[in-house]
């Protein structure tokens, strides 16, 4: 037989779904590795969708996406973000954040373009700019400083063949939010190099230590930047899978001409809970942000009292502790922590080379939950 694509073979499978596919196999495990709510939806939202389909709006809709949707979408991004967009040309509805990205590289990069990636990173991030044709080129990132983004660094990782930066704040898996001076400094680097931001702002309502800022708002950016974001994390609306992509007129233009040969159009149902979620769902929004923080400051507060060094995360709802003092690589501490506490983390290299020493801690959990398993990983490291 013919060999198959070398670039998606050559790529290595999920590792945040390899420990999840481990841990659902094993009883009483408490998993803090998958970056999803444990909430559901939000009633109203949910009662939009069965209204959508009792009334029979099953069908495609405009490959942009809903009207409605983009309008309310971009009248939000307006209001909470200072950032204007405009619904027709600017805003495309996507299948989740995660087509959004896809589209983005596709009509960004020719082929053997790099991008520079700060790491640690979502997983997804570098195998979607391999498939895209591109390079990525990571830079590294510290806990020591809260894992900023250093824009001397990235600048130094520029050659003649870099195209864009890729990155996300909140950050997946950090919780890191960059200070608006340093999301500054990185837009004066991209101008300075011609170069494209591809902002993954799909935590950008999980924020806890100060205010969001949306890339695209700054000074020289809307230009240049393609914007991510939707309404799985915040919303808690994961399965539901609606996002959306803001852009300049030429690259959105572009991505709607990807999307209406592959995906079509993002879910008619779900695009109507989503309305249902921009319209009504403000305080049930508010109410799960300030569940999260209080996850987060207990979580982080606890890790730190059985001996692990934390970094403070400031949005997300994701800390990622150094177990160094363990003496144990970071593959090698979540194996033995799953097997002998039955506590599911990620181990930090998934994330890239910086994130080796680190685990990922999900605390979108329970208090409960997260208080056992803080006892548990403490009974752990005290049998080391």
């Amino acid at each position: 037989m013919k060999p198959l694509n070398a670039v998606v073979a050559a790529c290595p499978p999920s590792g945040i779904r390899r420990f999840f596919d481990i841990a659902g196999q094993m009883a009483d495990v408490i998993s803090l590795g998958v970056g999803e709510p444990d909430f559901v939806t939000p009633w109203r939202i949910r009662e939009a969708g069965i209204y959508a389909l009792e009334h029979g709006h099953t069908t495609y809709t405009s490959n942009a996406g809903l009207p409605q949707l983009r309008d309310l979408i971009c009248a939000d991004l307006r209001r909470r973000c200072g950032v204007g967009y405009e619904p027709d040309g600017q805003c495309l509805i996507t299948a989740g954040v995660s087509e959004g990205l896809d589209l983005a590289l596709r009509v960004l990069l020719n082929p053997g373009d790099e991008v520079i990636v700060p790491e640690p990173c979502y997983v997804a991030y570098q195998p979607c700019v391999s498939f895209a044709g591109g390079t990525p080129v990571p830079v590294a990132t510290s806990g020591d400083d809260g894992f900023r983004i250093h824009a001397e660094t990235v600048a130094a990782a520029v050659t003649d063949r870099t195209k864009a930066i890729l990155f996300g704040s909140p950050s997946n898996p950090t919780g890191a939010v960059q200070t608006r001076e340093d999301l500054k400094a990185l837009v004066r680097v991209a101008e300075q190099h011609d170069l494209y931001l591809i902002s993954d702002e799909i935590y950008d309502r999980l924020t806890y230590t100060g205010v969001h800022t949306c890339v695209s708002s700054l000074p020289g950016a809307k230009d240049r930047t393609v914007l991510l974001g939707g309404f799985s994390k915040a919303h808690a609306m994961t399965g539901w899978r609606v996002g959306y992509l803001c852009a300049p007129d030429p690259i959105a233009d572009l991505a709607v001409r990807v999307h209406q040969y592959t995906m079509l159009c993002a879910p008619h149902v779900s695009q109507l809970a989503a309305v249902e979620a921009l319209t009504s769902a403000g305080d049930d929004v508010a109410n799960m942000v300030a569940d999260y923080d209080r996850r987060r400051r207990l979580f982080v507060k606890g890790l730190r009292e059985i001996g692990l060094e934390c970094p403070e995360p400031g949005g997300a709802f994701y800390a990622f502790p150094s177990i160094k003092v363990s003496g144990l690589d970071d593959e090698t501490f979540a194996e033995r922590l799953l097997h002998a506490e039955r506590v599911a983390v990620v181990p930090g290299s998934v994330f890239g080379a910086p994130g080796k020493g680190h685990i990922r801690c999900s605390y979108a959990t329970a208090l409960p939950l997260l208080e056992e398993a803080l006892e548990r990983m403490a009974r752990f490291l005290d049998s080391l």
